[in-house]
């Protein structure tokens, strides 16, 4: 099956309403997840462990299992954990990179402003598991938490007859301060209100399914989230010097993901387009997950198209916000000065988007379904609050009464004025000579 090229001049309103406007699917288990979510609520640890055996098929024990990480991590082959050790000093070493400074300086005579950081207390990390492996969510989870200095982080991950112990193992790395075997919708619940085991935590950060999306969604508002991400996405930004094997591979790699991914290359060169095409088909058959890519490529917010100028490809590319944004373009730095949306972008033949995914020290948490337009990915700055910081001397206050007092009066609010002009009086009163000559 050869994938079609498509013009972008050519699509229609229900094709553009498919790249553009993507969701998590989460609202066809809402409604399930509102009940999943109120019971554990009300019954703690109880409906955890129900709705464990239910959804997962497993009887869990003890839902902590902390030093069964530790012992995990300490009878994995030693390439991989090695392996696991390199990735998280990367993605250690660029979140450290990012710790703000407070500071403090002077605006004008007397009025000293300024800003100081301070991390959340209790941060829940959700990561993918059971028996599929996924320690790289684990180190993007935990290690950003932990730079920023976050006092205790939870991890949940969904149980297993037996827990694989690359994830395991890699959470212990990271440095989590507890883990519990709990997945799924009743794992954000447990998180969001405590149970008697699980310690309630202030913000919840990871991806996860549609489940877990829609319970993050259903508990926002009583505990933050990051964001609400959906499946995979990238996109594709090639000219005519773009390796067509290149761009298959990267449109391949995130197929494999989910049937849900969004893959879509797009190019000014017909030439390459095509070529893209044939490059694609032929991967997809040569790799083991074939059935799962070639279901993403038929997806309505996948595709190769074709854009009439390289302006009309970065267009697309900014309205679409992908995910992942791989530029393969002979001045890829000028492409990326003319897109702002994106939640992480890839430069150049030789940075595949598995680097970020494991490897170079990015976080591969990242905002899908357009909300690179308003966020960025799980950084530092994800785990702190910001509090401004102000001084004023007497003078510095005598400056601004005016300004104040007048801004005051005029939305009715005269205790305002009057917690300004007593400072005032009484400086002057300080200053008025106290005899006479």
């Amino acid at each position: 099956m050869t994938i079609d090229v498509r013009e972008i001049a050519d699509l229609g309103p229900d094709d553009r309403v498919a790249f553009f406007d993507r969701d998590a699917g989460i609202e066809a288990v809402r409604g399930d997840v509102r009940e999943i979510v109120d019971r554990v609520h009300e019954e703690g640890d109880v409906a955890v462990r129900e709705f464990t055996s239910e959804f997962d098929d497993v009887e869990v024990g003890n839902l902590e299992i902390t030093d069964e990480c530790e012992r995990a991590y300490e009878g994995l082959d030693a390439k991989l954990r090695e392996a696991i050790e390199a990735a998280a000093a990367n993605v250690r070493e660029f979140h450290e990179a990012q710790v703000p400074e407070d500071w403090r300086r002077e605006f004008g005579e007397g009025r000293e402003l300024g800003r100081r950081f301070r991390p959340i207390e209790r941060v829940g990390v959700y990561v993918p598991g059971g028996e599929a492996a996924y320690p790289s969510s684990a180190i993007m989870g935990v290690v950003p938490a932990v730079v920023a200095g976050v006092e205790h982080v939870t991890v949940v991950t969904p149980p297993a007859d037996e827990l694989n112990p690359a994830t395991l193992g890699a959470i212990h790395a990271a440095g989590a301060d507890a883990v519990y075997s709990v997945g799924g919708a009743q794992a954000i619940a447990a998180l969001a209100y405590g149970t008697e085991t699980i310690t309630r935590v202030q913000k919840i950060v990871g991806p996860g399914n549609k489940w877990v999306t829609a319970a993050k969604a259903e508990v926002r508002g009583d505990v933050e989230i990051d964001f609400l991400a959906g499946p995979s996405e990238v996109v594709v930004i090639a000219d005519e010097t773009a390796d067509p094997e290149l761009v298959a591979a990267e449109l391949v790699a995130q197929a494999e993901h989910d049937p849900n991914a969004s893959v879509v290359a797009v190019t000014d060169d017909e030439e390459t387009g095509e070529a893209i095409a044939a490059a694609v088909d032929a991967q997809a058959s040569a790799r083991e997950r074939e059935d799962v890519i070639r279901e993403a490529l038929a997806n309505e917010a996948s595709g190769i198209l074709r854009a009439r100028s390289m302006s009309e490809a970065i267009l697309f590319a900014e309205e679409y916000a992908p995910e992942h944004l791989s530029i393969l373009a002979a001045d890829d730095e000028e492409v990326l000065a003319r897109v702002d949306s994106a939640g992480s972008v890839f430069l150049g033949p030789e940075t595949p988007v598995a680097a970020g995914d494991y490897a170079s020290g990015t976080n591969h948490v990242l905002p899908t379904n357009g909300g690179a337009h308003v966020a960025g990915g799980l950084s530092v700055e994800t785990f702190l609050r910001s509090t401004t910081v102000q001084r004023l001397s007497a003078s510095g206050l005598s400056d601004l009464d005016e300004t104040i007092t007048t801004l005051a009066d005029a939305e009715g609010l005269e205790a305002h004025t009057a917690s300004v002009r007593t400072r005032i009086e009484r400086a002057e009163a300080e200053t008025e000579p106290t005899g006479s000559e």
